[in-house]
């Protein structure tokens, strides 16, 4: 077994403490001090003998009942955070092996793959854009990690990210420090596991989180990824539509074996996947706006607002930002079952036609930094989620379907489906 990373020890042992620190003060020191003998004992008994086992097995047996709970999750919460940091360690620039890894991407490899087999890379940017990959999100009412324990995790994962790039005397650290402690404190006084079995529309919400804790963020960087590994061989940059991995979804639309999965489900969850969308490329337009602040732009953009000449890209994504708040509005209504005057964004032209306006505009005017930066990403998001965020996948249970052929069947005197 190979040598744990001195750093990732450091983590293990200061989420331990912090967990150790909230669990004497929550349930007392005779608590941690139980953990403690378990956690010694069992080390004891994986390098030991049949007697350490039958000592470890002993006090497990003799714990009072009103012990048992916080042991476990005690235990369980450790293992937890553990992992959080194991994770967070495997990415991070930090670590011993990082030097020697490289932290390669799954791309250079590829491509070195490719060329190593003879296979020339001329036109590659267009293979990968013809890609056409569907990830499907599914959901399961097993499912028991609650939402907001996701969101916490996450949160520490940030953090210690942040540690990892602030030196030791960095006056930060202590603040970072602190939040671990309160989101650690936070999670021991959660509950773990949801009274109540989730709805379908639950499980969407929590795809839709998914997406907007981690996806929303990611494929514009796999996407930025790949493009410099691409031209850095000598490729063209992938077209801006580009969209090689798109997102489905189960949730709201599995009706097989699930008979809460009704029309009307599927319709909330259809509208609340737009809302969702409308939201997320409104925090990417309010960006856009701070910083699309210049002046200098093409014909084109000029003449679609003759009467903004000063921030002629602001005014476009002023525009489009009401756009989207409107369709927030609607599809937020319609989730709702109810009527709304607005004027929604209904194809993703609509949304993609302004933002490739300035696009071309800045590409015009020499600042491609600029074009390939925020802007680009949200195109790249445009590409990939468009309006509807996630494609809705319809499952049906196969008697349906067969009851449906057999009275178009019937209805059409072809014979008798069902035999």
């Amino acid at each position: 077994m190979s040598e744990l990373d001195p750093r990732l020890r450091d983590k293990v042992r200061m989420l331990g403490n912090l967990l150790g620190q909230t669990i004497a003060a929550s349930d007392g020191e005779d608590v941690l001090q139980c953990i403690e003998t378990i956690r010694k004992q069992a080390k004891k008994a994986r390098r030991g003998g049949q007697q350490d086992r039958d000592v470890l097995l002993s006090t497990l047996k003799e714990l009072p009942e009103n012990q048992l709970l916080p042991v476990v999750r005690g235990f369980n919460q450790f293992l937890n955070l553990a992992n959080i940091a194991d994770q967070q360690h495997g990415t991070s620039w930090c670590r011993s092996d990082a030097l020697q890894s490289g932290l390669d991407t799954m791309f250079p490899a590829l491509l070195d793959r490719l060329q190593q087999a003879g296979i020339s890379l001329d036109g590659v940017e267009q293979q990968v854009a013809a890609l056409n990959i569907d990830l499907v999100l599914t959901a399961h009412p097993t499912e028991v990690t609650r939402r907001t324990l996701i969101q916490k995790y996450d949160t520490i994962t940030r953090l210690l990210q942040e540690l990892d790039d602030l030196h030791e005397q960095h006056p930060q650290r202590l603040e970072r420090e602190q939040h671990l402690a309160r989101l650690v404190e936070e999670i021991w006084h959660t509950n773990e596991i949801r009274k109540t079995r989730p709805t379908a529309v639950d499980e969407a919400r929590w795809g839709f989180a998914v997406i907007e804790n981690s996806l929303w963020q990611a494929v514009p960087q796999m996407m930025r990824d790949l493009d410099q590994e691409l031209q850095q061989r000598g490729a063209a940059m992938l077209p801006l539509n580009a969209a090689p991995i798109r997102f489905a979804s189960w949730m709201g639309g599995d009706r097989d074996g699930n008979p809460n999965v009704t029309a009307n489900v599927t319709r909330e969850v259809l509208f609340l996947a737009r809302w969702m969308a409308a939201d997320l490329y409104l925090r990417d337009i309010d960006s856009l706006g701070n910083q699309l602040s210049m002046a200098d732009a093409s014909a084109e953009l000029r003449r679609a607002y003759p009467e903004f000449p000063d921030e002629p890209y602001r005014a476009c994504l002023h525009e489009l930002r009401q756009r989207l708040e409107d369709t927030r509005r609607w599809a937020g209504a319609c989730a709702r079952g109810e009527a709304v005057e607005a004027q929604p964004l209904l194809s993703d032209d609509e949304l993609l036609l302004p933002l490739l306006m300035c696009y071309r505009s800045l590409m015009e005017q020499g600042l491609e930094q600029i074009a390939n930066g925020m802007l680009l990403d949200t195109i790249r998001r445009v590409a990939c989620f468009g309006l509807v965020l996630v494609r809705l996948d319809m499952r049906q249970e196969s008697s349906r379907h067969a009851g449906v052929l057999q009275e178009i069947c019937q209805y059409y005197g072809w014979g008798d489906y069902l035999s």
